[in-house]
């Protein structure tokens, strides 16, 4: 397909450039350390990751449609997951979940080529980011890790006061950004938040798929890595 040509680039943040699990991996590490979980019954630090991940995609879920405050899906997710270990502590709940928010986004590590890719772009686009992620925490995120340096806008669900897919956000973001959506385009690792999202908005969009294990979309593009997309842009 013949690339059209853009004038804004909008980039979701987590598991697109920001590497959620390999930060959040560290984060719980430190958390285990500190809170001596393994003398608390959670020997197997992956079964640890592994039930809190699907536990806390099924509260992001809950999130995005408006079933639950984002108060309650941070303590929750944690609650929740301590409690199939059999720990039924609120306080510990409360303090992991406050853990959590303090030091997640001080982590840095990026996907590979992030900041090649951007110094590419930053000097053809103006680039934006989009993203569902808490507005202190991803604003933290952006400055820890330099990348706050490269985007004109960063627009958050919470300032948007509506949640990817909902068509709003992408209305939100086009006026903030001074953009038109026949001139934007959207890059981003989920089907139904970036990509449903984005096209049902009139933009176009890139699926990034870095595990290859993604079923296949109707994206306008498809890349497994950063660097393919200087093959579109």
């Amino acid at each position: 397909m013949q690339p059209k040509h853009y004038n804004h680039i909008f980039f979701d943040l987590d598991r697109t450039l920001w590497d959620f699990d390999r930060n959040a991996g560290e984060t719980f590490n430190d958390i285990h350390d500190k809170y001596y979980l393994k003398d608390r019954g959670i020997a197997d630090f992956d079964e640890f990751m592994n039930v809190y991940h699907k536990i806390n995609l099924e509260l992001w879920d809950q999130y995005r449609k408006g079933l639950i405050r984002k108060e309650e899906l941070n303590v929750r997710r944690f609650s929740l997951t301590l409690d199939s270990f059999g720990i039924k502590d609120n306080r510990l709940s409360e303090n992991i979940a406050k853990d959590y928010i303090e030091i997640s986004p001080t982590k840095k590590h990026l996907y590979p080529g992030t900041y090649q890719l951007l110094e590419y772009l930053s000097s053809k686009y103006k680039l934006h980011i989009i993203t569902n992620g808490f507005e202190e925490v991803q604003h933290k995120k952006l400055k820890h890790s330099e990348l706050d340096r490269y985007f004109s806008s960063i627009i958050t669900s919470e300032d948007a006061g509506f949640k990817k897919p909902h068509i709003n956000i992408f209305r939100y973001a086009f006026s903030v950004a001074d953009a038109l959506p026949a001139e934007s385009l959207m890059i981003g690792d989920d089907i139904e938040v970036d990509i449903i999202g984005a096209k049902e908005a009139g933009m176009d969009q890139v699926l990034v798929d870095f595990d290859r294990i993604l079923p296949d979309s109707s994206a306008t593009y498809y890349v497994n890595s950063l660097f393919e997309l200087k093959l579109i842009l």
